[in-house]
């Protein structure tokens, strides 16, 4: 039985919550919305573009720096909500609790198990919100033809990975779970939460985030084990990013 927080600790607790969140994915939320304001009072949300992976510089060498210096710092959110973390719980019990405890291979295959399941709905989600004008024209990959494409748009699919599971269940649903609320409420609010912040790519992909948070927020609190939704999540995204042909097919029908 969980026992009642101290007033003072709660505010801690929700404190660092806002923190995280604000210098990452939170942010990124507000501005997901204030796109999506902007796109869909310009006209057809159909008829906008998403653009992922762009590039920062137009000089080849100056554009990987940029691109390794993003990835680096985005994933700063992280490393602080693992401190607060150990911090509170130790290292031990938190590589224990996160299912970062070395088993690797179990890991990948439930990962790649679950990104079998989310990544077929993805499609049927992008391809009926396209049919239904409400979910803007997604290109992932926009760095040009460079040596270093590939390992930078790899690099970018595990920064997204890390970031989202990290800091939605290893640092969020930890907190709320310690804040008092039960499993059902965590994983709902959690997958709006993972929704928003996609809602620059119109209402369809907030519909699918949804469904995908929900089955991963599932998963985390039946199972307590981070890495297979961090695998899964960083190779839904590195399909993406590399085979970016397979959303034009679906845009083309």
């Amino acid at each position: 039985m969980m026992t009642e927080l101290e007033p003072q600790e709660k505010k801690r607790l929700w404190f660092e919550l806002g923190l995280v969140a604000a210098l990452s994915l939170g942010q990124s939320a507000i501005y997901a919305i204030v796109r999506l304001a902007d796109i869909s009072t310009r006209g057809p949300i159909s008829d906008a573009q998403a653009k992922l992976n762009t590039s920062l510089n137009p000089r080849p060498g100056f554009d990987l720096i940029y691109q390794l210096f993003d990835i680096g710092f985005t994933l700063v959110p992280v490393a602080l909500a693992l401190y607060l973390l150990t911090r509170d719980q130790g290292a031990g019990h938190l590589s224990a609790r996160l299912g970062v405890d070395g088993h690797r291979v179990r890991d990948l295959g439930q990962g790649t198990l679950i990104f079998l399941i989310i990544g077929i709905g993805t499609l049927g989600v992008y391809a009926g919100g396209r049919a239904l004008g409400i979910t803007a024209e997604v290109q992932p990959a926009n760095l040009g033809d460079h040596w270093w494409t590939v390992p930078v748009l790899l690099l970018a699919a595990a920064k997204n990975g890390i970031l989202e599971e990290v800091i939605i269940f290893g640092f969020g649903a930890e907190r709320l779970r310690r804040l008092g609320y039960g499993p059902w409420t965590i994983i709902i609010g959690l997958a709006v939460f993972r929704a928003s912040y996609h809602l620059y790519q119109g209402i369809g992909p907030f519909i699918g985030n949804v469904a995908m948070g929900l089955i991963f927020g599932w998963y985390f609190m039946r199972r307590g084990r981070l890495m297979p939704l961090v695998w899964a999540h960083f190779i839904i995204d590195a399909v993406g990013f590399l085979a970016p042909g397979v959303l034009t097919l679906v845009d083309s029908r």
